[in-house]
This record gives C-alpha cells, structure tokens and sequence, in this order.
C-alpha cells in the first residue's frame, strides 16, 4: 500500500511504521490519522508481524501535536466529533491492537503525539526527547486519549501539574515518573527498540494477545480485569502454544510456538 505521510518497512517479525512530515514536525492531520490506522490494521492481519515499532522521521520530533490548521476554526459539534473519531480511528485502536506496539521517542511529542505514543502498549525515548500536553495553553484540552491515560502512566498528580501548567518533561524525568521504560541515545534508539522487540517475538503471541486484553480490562468502565485474566488465563490451556511451551520447558529446550 503506497502512503503519503507514513513510511512502513517490514523485517519479519519486525515491522516499522515512521511518521514522515518533517517539514511539520510530523504533525498528526486527519489524512495521517487514517493512514496509521490502516498500516497497523495491515500489519495487525499479517501474521509473519510480531511487533510493530512506532517512531518519527528525523531526530526533532517524533509527533510535535496536531496540526492546528485542521480544527481552529471547528465549532463545538465538529470539536467533539474529531476527538471521537480519532480516538476509535487511530489511539483506541493502538491501544487495544492485539500485535504489540512498542513506542520509539526520538525527539518531541507533543499533544496528540504524546498521545498516540501512550496508546503504544510501552515507550522507549531518545535523551533529545521532550514530552507534553500543551493543549490548555491553546484554550483546549487534550482530546485523544490524554486526560485518561497520563494519570495511568504518571499519577493524577503529575497529570495535573503537566496538563495545567502546559510544560514539557525531558526523557529523564519521563522515566523517572514512569512515562517511558528506558532512556537512550538518539544513535541507539531504534536498535534498542529492535532489541526488545526481538525479545517478545520469541514468547507466545497467543499468550501475549490474552496478556494485552486482561491489562486493559483493568482500564475500562464496567469491566471486571481479574475476571478477564482469568478467562484469558484459562483459554491459553486451549492453544497449540501452551503445549509448545510446557512440553519445551519440560524437555529443556527453547520453545517454538506456532501462534496458535
């Protein structure tokens, strides 16, 4: 599939997506929005695909916001209809894709591209990185995700002190607070990501679809997560992988597991 804004590489069972705007910092816009929920519908239906990288072109920005131009002059209806629809188009659909997404800062994200690297199942950043919610100081609030999963990752008060007072945290204090996982060098960023990812493509996919849907469970409204885990715990005595995986621990050997 050709692209305008993002550019997909695929190296079984790794594939990359790149947001490729330079020229405005990779700024998310509506065209954008749909072209990464297609690469990862793509990618999440190609089953050679174990793990799919999230990065920015460049080393400025890995998504400096929204592009501003698109809404400024929406009115309350068309405000309210653009946070709906980009939230189930694209950061929901992120969140909840059952191939695990790993978040690769390498610059600013900013707004919406902070929001969509929280929708990542976890985040790695360059020690360039510079990470935030300036939303307020535009007289609007974060709209895709962010007023609900920063306090997840951060705390409530941390939240509110980053999205009240509209300022950026560096990848340090990401980490520190628990934003990000691991801080690296600019050079070394994307092979840090390749090497975590090469991590998890050698366990149980099927396991880790189930892993995914019981965390998340935690997270929505009306659901019960210790009774998703256990369902999920249990539907994984149904799988190919679960024989492969005991029958290879109890043969003292790496596992091969099917995906099944």
């Amino acid at each position: 599939m050709n692209y305008q804004n993002i550019l997909v590489e695929q190296q079984h069972p790794i594939a990359t997506i790149t947001i490729n705007r330079p020229k405005k910092l990779n700024a998310l816009n509506r065209e954008t929005i749909q072209e990464l929920h297609d690469a990862f519908s793509t990618l999440n239906a190609d089953h050679a695909v174990k793990v799919i990288i999230l990065t920015g072109s460049g080393e400025k920005a890995f998504v400096a916001g929204a592009d501003i131009s698109e809404f400024a002059d929406f009115s309350v209806e068309e405000g309210g209809k653009l946070a709906a629809q980009g939230q189930e188009l694209l950061f929901d659909y992120v969140q909840n894709l059952e191939t695990p997404v790993i978040a690769a800062v390498n610059g600013f994200a900013l707004g919406g591209g902070l929001e969509l690297a929280m929708a990542a199942h976890f985040r790695i950043a360059s020690d360039n990185a510079k990470m935030g919610l300036p939303e307020v100081s535009l007289g609007v609030i974060p709209g895709y995700g962010g007023t609900q999963r920063l306090p997840q990752l951060v705390g409530k008060g941390k939240a509110m002190e980053m999205i009240m007072t509209a300022a950026m945290i560096g990848a340090e204090e990401a980490k520190q607070c628990g934003l990000v996982n691991h801080v690296t060098t600019q050079e070394e960023l994307l092979p840090l990501a390749n090497k975590l990812a090469a991590k998890i493509t050698r366990n149980s996919l099927v396991a880790i679809r189930g892993a995914i849907k019981a965390v998340n469970a935690k997270y929505i409204d009306g659901k019960n997560g210790y009774e998703v885990e256990i369902e999920e715990f249990g539907n994984c005595f149904g799988t190919d992988d679960f024989k492969e995986g005991t029958t290879a621990f109890l043969e003292k050997r790496q596992a091969d597991f099917p995906g099944k």
